[in-house]
């Protein structure tokens, strides 16, 4: 991506099927739009091949739950990864890395990277697959607390998460709890690639609301966060530790994208005390979210405060609808293309989203279509926000 100086950076994303839904695509898409080249592989399955994948998180049980994720394009075949070839590696967590952990080819992927003192960082469950390839012995690391037995035994020296967020680091190995430590996790990984952060003292605000796009908050708020921005999340009548349901929308062969139940995104911080002003840039994320917090009129008056202040705007899919209703698209845009009637309608030139990944910048304004493209749709913003990662 533009955002990048020319680092030629590439790694291995290790995948399977029921990987935790976040930690594929958050970390895939935040280092694509920080210009590394990701190839994304399954053992078995070929580029272009789908994985299942899972949502998991705590919701009051013993353990965390398990509902069914967005489907994960495959963008490489695992039989063609030499290592030689990469940089890095991720693993991915979920519970892919049980059945990953038998896989002799696997294995054989992962001692490879180690031995060859590349970066290799693994979050949740991915651990398992670190400990089958004899990779943890004598080396300080976390995981999701149900695998510490098997670390255990395996030799590591075992760092009990004392939260979710818990990340560490021995030597070139990265091990995080769970994806609540992405922004932390994927920073140490591009610093250990080699890469520098500059100019990320940024403060970005997210419109959210109930049913908000699952991967369209979360990619590009865990990916800014990485970049060490201040980032909060608000939504109308809800503070600072609430939380708003999402939905995940993906297409699978209807007429139109299906619908099933997301995370529950946490807030960070309370709508009544938001000063717009404070803030260096707006996102706002789609699904069915924006439809009605485009009836709320702070909503419309923080809109109308960055586009009138010409701070950077990013917005993807149906979240123009806010735009749209606070009359503030008199520019050139895309969107989602059954948000076309909106946009014309608020005066907007329409810009076709073909691919559904393309994504446009106009003055302060980025949009983008939907949430496969969110590695442009991110690195236009930092264009915008001045930020660079370079190698």
């Amino acid at each position: 991506m533009a955002t990048s100086a020319m680092s030629e950076k590439r790694v291995v994303l290790l995948c399977g099927d029921y990987a935790e839904d976040y930690e594929v695509m958050v970390p895939f898409q935040a280092l694509l739009a920080y210009g590394i080249s990701v190839d994304a592989v399954c053992p078995g399955k070929k580029a272009g091949e789908t994985c299942r994948t899972a949502i998991h998180q705590l919701s009051g049980h013993q353990t965390y739950t398990e509902i069914r994720g967005h489907n994960f394009t495959l963008n490489a075949s695992f039989e063609d990864i030499d290592h030689t070839k990469y940089d890095g590696l991720v693993i991915a967590g979920g519970r892919a890395p049980e059945y990953l952990a038998m896989d002799a080819f696997v294995l054989n992927m992962v001692r490879n990277f180690v031995n060859s003192g590349k970066p290799v960082a693994s979050i949740c469950h991915g651990q398992l697959i670190l400990a089958a390839a004899g990779a943890v012995g004598g080396l300080k690391c976390t995981g999701f607390p149900a695998v510490g037995p098997t670390l255990i035994a395996a030799g590591a020296l075992w760092i009990e998460p004392d939260t979710l967020a818990a990340c560490v680091v021995d030597g070139n190995i990265i091990t995080a709890a769970t994806y609540i430590g992405h922004p932390e996790f994927i920073r140490l990984f591009v610093k250990a690639l080699g890469g520098t952060i500059s100019k990320s003292n940024k403060r970005i605000l997210f419109l959210c609301g109930d049913y908000m796009e699952d991967y369209e908050v979360t990619v590009p708020f865990q990916s800014l966060q990485a970049l060490g921005c201040h980032v909060d999340a608000v939504c109308p009548k809800k503070k600072a530790g609430d939380l708003c349901p999402t939905a995940v929308h993906d297409f699978e062969g209807d007429q139109t994208y299906s619908e099933k139940p997301g995370h529950d995104f946490t807030l960070t911080a309370n709508f009544e005390d938001i000063d717009a002003s404070s803030y260096d840039a707006l996102v706002i994320p789609g699904g069915r979210a924006p439809e009605y917090l485009a009836l709320d009129g702070k909503v419309i008056d923080i809109a109308k405060h960055f586009m009138e202040s010409e701070k950077p705007v990013a917005s993807i899919c149906h979240g123009q609808q806010i735009l749209a209703a606070a009359g503030v698209l008199k520019v050139k845009c895309t969107a989602y293309p059954a948000v076309k009637l909106n946009v014309v309608l608020a005066g907007a030139t329409w810009l076709e989203p073909e691919p559904i990944d393309r994504c446009f910048s106009h003055g302060n304004l980025v949009t983008g279509a939907a949430w496969p493209g969110h590695p442009e749709f991110i690195s236009q913003l930092m264009d915008l926000l001045g930020i660079k990662v370079s190698f």
